[in-house]
């Protein structure tokens, strides 16, 4: 629902090729130009995985860790991944 909220009308190419290998547990590599839905490529397995174990587990526990080269980037991600998450009880923090 949140993807559908955000504009996320169908995957961008990285996104397809991305998705299902980590959806899998395979790690990937992956390289595209700026705006081409890197961050979630990335993120929607993350919260994918993260929403199936439920609230079973304790609510403050680190389920990701996400490291980004720079504070900008790392600021962005955060926010996207806000996006994504909203509506599923998935808190974010950003560290500097």
């Amino acid at each position: 629902k949140a993807t559908h909220n955000a504009g996320f009308a169908e995957p961008k190419p990285i996104q397809m090729q991305a998705i299902p290998p980590q959806l899998q547990g395979c790690d990937i590599f992956g390289i595209a130009q700026t705006g081409s839905g890197k961050t979630a490529a990335f993120a929607l397995p993350i919260l994918s995985k993260i929403i199936a174990l439920g609230t079973k587990r304790r609510a403050k526990t680190t389920r990701a860790l996400i490291l980004a080269p720079t504070r900008g980037l790392a600021v962005q991600s955060e926010d996207t991944i806000k996006i994504l998450a909203k509506g599923a009880h998935v808190w974010t923090a950003l560290v500097q």
